[in-house]
């Protein structure tokens, strides 16, 4: 009974919380309530668009665990140097500490609730009294994220429950199993929602002005590129996915000008007070000060204490302390000596230097302590270090960074999307790109990726669809190697399947 009523009350009654600056103007229009419940939607516009802007609410919710999933398999954090103890999560994932008994997310991850509430929308807005107009913008909305989320899903665990109606009533607990769905039918699914999205956005690519922090056409393009090459690459899509993967993209491209495009400073993609606009962002996530700040990437802080005896220089000066007087969070995952070393040796890379702060000890001989993530550190009101900084879903290093891999595997010359990437990190003394084997071509792109996403949850994601020989080349072989194929996915929990018996274990574990 316990199960039952928990999904009901995840499936037919959405409590929101509505906090995000993006939504604010939408939601002086709407009549306050704390709950929405199904029947007053259908009759209520403002009810059925307080619906869909908790979605938004909803989503950001997940900000750390799509960094996670994106990231924390990764080369970037593994092994590295902190200052504190290890921060679990982090360490289980970045040694790949996996097995059928030793599962890093139970539940989904939680993507259900989100999926269980997109549904809900998409079910209900062409019933409800909202104009044509809104209903299909908000409904392209929501196939694009639906599309997303299920991406996400099924680069983590293959083969993953299908839901895409809302459940209204439940009678017994034998009507919440469900069976996993193979890749091949997921897959299927996010390609006609990423259709369906296209088709009710029109043929318009114009971004909202403001804060880019609503699904668009462009994210919807942009995935698409990002599906087919994993498509292409990973379930038998071959040359035809590529192909389609690069007219997308190019479509994106063809679109730069001053509404979107590279932001002449990296750090400026980032930054709290250049949030409107920003023709980098195609989608974020949103955080305001006095209403939701970023908790993501306290553990790539440093606690006040040590910030006193930590420098940005192998000298006593600067110390953490004098650059980041109010900030206070832990230094559980670090980078190795390494790392540190591949990233910051050679012409000056300006992402490095917006990305993260080098930490040394300030007493002799200047030991290296760790490094401290930067480009999360919000902004200072009075006294206070607020993390304010949106974290984007997709930008347009993003598509440029598509496109190259779509190009590469297709055997064409990316040297146009890779320069153009390089000259705004590099400026003048940009490397310059030769056009050499798929491999060759490819290794540059991660690379790129590599530097371009440090803490933007990217890094394993870029590695997977590269493929599973760029695994194996960058992940420590006692982690990750070709007899450990199993563990590019995650298990999922004997809880899971003891809640329900028509689930089976991820193959391998």
């Amino acid at each position: 009974m316990k199960r039952i009523n928990y999904m009901l009350a995840v499936i037919t009654g959405v409590t929101l919380v509505f906090s995000a600056t993006s939504c604010k103007k939408q939601l002086g229009e709407v009549v306050p309530q704390d709950q929405i419940s199904t029947s007053l939607a259908l009759t209520d516009a403002n009810a059925a668009q307080t619906l869909y802007v908790g979605v938004y609410s909803r989503l950001r919710a997940y900000n750390s665990t799509l960094f996670n999933l994106g990231e924390m398999r990764s080369d970037i954090w593994a092994d590295g140097i902190f200052t504190e103890s290890a921060d679990g999560t982090s360490q289980q994932l970045y040694t790949h500490n996996i097995s059928a008994l030793n599962v890093p997310y139970g539940n989904w991850g939680g993507f259900y609730n989100l999926i269980y509430q997109i549904n809900n929308v998409i079910k209900v807005i062409p019933q409800s009294p909202v104009i044509q107009a809104n209903k299909d913008k908000w409904l392209a909305e929501m196939y694009g994220i639906r599309a997303y989320i299920y991406y996400t899903m099924l680069r983590t665990w293959g083969a993953v429950p299908l839901t895409t109606e809302p459940v209204t009533s439940i009678s017994n607990a034998a009507e919440t199993y469900k069976a996993r769905t193979s890749a091949d039918s997921v897959m299927l699914q996010i390609k006609n929602d990423i259709e369906q999205s296209l088709t009710l956005f029109g043929s318009s690519n114009t971004i909202p002005a403001g804060n880019r922090t609503f699904w668009n056409r462009v994210a919807t393009l942009t995935l698409k590129g990002d599906v087919y090459i994993w498509s292409g690459t990973h379930m038998g899509g071959g040359n035809t996915d590529l192909t389609t993967a690069k007219n997308v993209l190019t479509e994106v491209k063809n679109l730069q000008g001053a509404a979107l495009n590279l932001n002449a400073v990296y750090g400026n993609s980032f930054d709290p007070t250049k949030k409107s606009n920003n023709p980098e962002i195609i989608m974020a996530l949103n955080y305001e000060l006095g209403q939701a700040t970023q908790g993501s990437f306290s553990i790539f802080l440093v606690n006040g204490v040590q910030s006193s005896s930590y420098s940005f220089a192998q000298a006593p000066t600067p110390t953490v302390q004098s650059v980041y007087p109010y900030i206070n969070g832990a230094n559980r995952v670090g980078m190795t000596s390494a790392m540190v070393t591949r990233l910051t040796s050679g012409p000056a890379d300006q992402r490095v230097n917006y990305s993260f702060r080098v930490m040394y000890s300030t007493v002799p001989p200047h030991a290296y302590r760790g490094v401290l993530l930067s480009k999360w550190t919000g902004s200072v009101t009075g006294t206070s270090q607020v993390y304010n900084n949106d974290f984007p879903l997709y930008r347009y290093a993003d598509v440029l960074l598509l496109l190259a891999e779509a190009k590469a595997k297709l055997g064409e010359d990316p040297g146009a999307e890779i320069t153009q990437i390089r000259q705004r990190a590099y400026g003048a003394g940009a490397p310059v790109f030769t056009n050499g084997s798929v491999t060759d071509n490819m290794n540059a792109i991660l690379e790129e990726y590599l530097r371009e996403f440090i803490g933007e949850g990217k890094r394993w994601w870029a590695l997977r669809r590269a493929g599973d020989s760029y695994v194996y080349s960058n992940i420590r072989s006692i982690y990750l190697s070709p007899t450990t194929t199993a563990k590019m996915l995650l298990p999922i929990s004997q809880s899971m399947m003891n809640n329900d018996p028509l689930l089976t274990q991820t193959t391998g574990y």
